[in-house]
């Protein structure tokens, strides 16, 4: 069953703070508030936790997960990023997109893309998620809470214990924080590529 904690979306409260670090480096799965939606976290060292929630959104290993981060020069330390790149970088985050990027060997091969060995990075612009991440001193391996056959992502904390409560830990509800998932670009090409278009903008890449 999971607990469901009533967290302030703007200034959260430390201890449940340190409450959620420990339940994630305990092995939890937690739905934690972002700029965009929910999203379903876990430790990014945590293979069990991680294929849990890919069996929760029905996604194979080609689907990217996404590596939640608290700025820039941590999206450095996990993806190999040129100027180019962190320029583009630099303008958009924190915010509602997610990068698609090459991974660097700091990432455990299992949350890579097979093939490509790409991952996807954020940088969140919620008080919640960016506490959350400074409180864990390291980054979050996380997915869009939407569930299969939905049209939207779950946005209310009482809908996501009603659908998920056998199979999260933790729900730090902050209130509703959207149905537009993060707008997702590829970065790993010659030019930026349209992947999934979401909540944050197209123009700073040229592709509105």
């Amino acid at each position: 069953m999971a607990r469901v904690v009533n967290i302030h979306p703007d200034s959260p409260q430390p201890r449940l703070l340190v409450q959620a670090a420990e339940f994630i480096r305990n092995g939890a799965i937690v739905a934690v508030p972002t700029d965009s939606s929910y999203a379903l976290a876990c430790h990014l060292g945590d293979k069990e936790a991680m294929d849990r929630i890919r069996q929760i959104r029905q996604m194979d290993e080609r689907h990217h997960l996404t590596l939640m981060v608290r700025d820039l020069s941590e999206i450095a330390t996990y993806a190999r990023v040129d100027n180019a790149q962190y320029r583009l970088l630099k303008a958009t985050t924190p915010g509602c997109y997610v990068f698609i990027l090459e991974g660097s060997k700091e990432l455990p091969r299992r949350v890579l893309h097979p093939k490509r060995k790409t991952i996807g990075l954020r940088v969140p612009a919620h008080a919640v998620a960016l506490a959350l991440l400074e409180e864990l001193n390291e980054p979050l391996l996380t997915t869009t809470l939407q569930l299969p056959g939905d049209d939207a992502p779950l946005t209310e904390g009482w809908e996501i214990q009603d659908r998920l409560d056998e199979q999260l830990e933790l729900i730090l509800d902050s209130g509703p924080c959207g149905i537009e998932p993060t707008t997702v670009v590829d970065l790993t090409g010659p030019s930026p590529e349209l992947v999934r278009a979401g909540r944050g903008p197209l123009a700073p890449f040229g592709l509105d």
